[in-house]
């Protein structure tokens, strides 16, 4: 992954709402969620959640997919990942370190 593209999907997730919808669609896994269930459930204007789902999903970190008349968005876990090993990669130098380099990352 390149250095870029960990800074644009730090950034996206560097917005409390964005970093709420984000964790939200995380939650919900691989069913993901339509805007209107989103919208609802945190309280959050359509056309405002509109807006952070476009960051999001420029930044790599969301997908969406049309289902009939609904739109579908989910959280890329590929990329989500990805971000995570760039940063843990080559942890503490080789020595002991709390992260848990053999546990499985998150498959949903």
């Amino acid at each position: 992954m390149l250095e870029s593209d960990v800074v644009k999907a730090l950034a996206a997730l560097a917005q409390p709402v964005r970093l709420q919808v984000f964790r939200a669609l995380v939650v919900a896994g691989p069913l993901g969620m339509t805007p209107s269930t989103m919208a609802e459930g945190l309280g959050i204007p359509a056309s405002t959640l509109s807006f952070h789902l476009k960051e999001l999903a420029h930044a790599g970190l969301v997908t969406q997919e049309r289902a009939s008349r609904n739109l579908i968005y989910r959280a890329s876990f590929e990329r989500m990942n990805e971000v995570l090993g760039y940063l843990t990669r080559n942890c503490c130098q080789g020595a002991a370190c709390e992260v848990d380099a053999a546990a499985d990352p998150c498959d949903c």
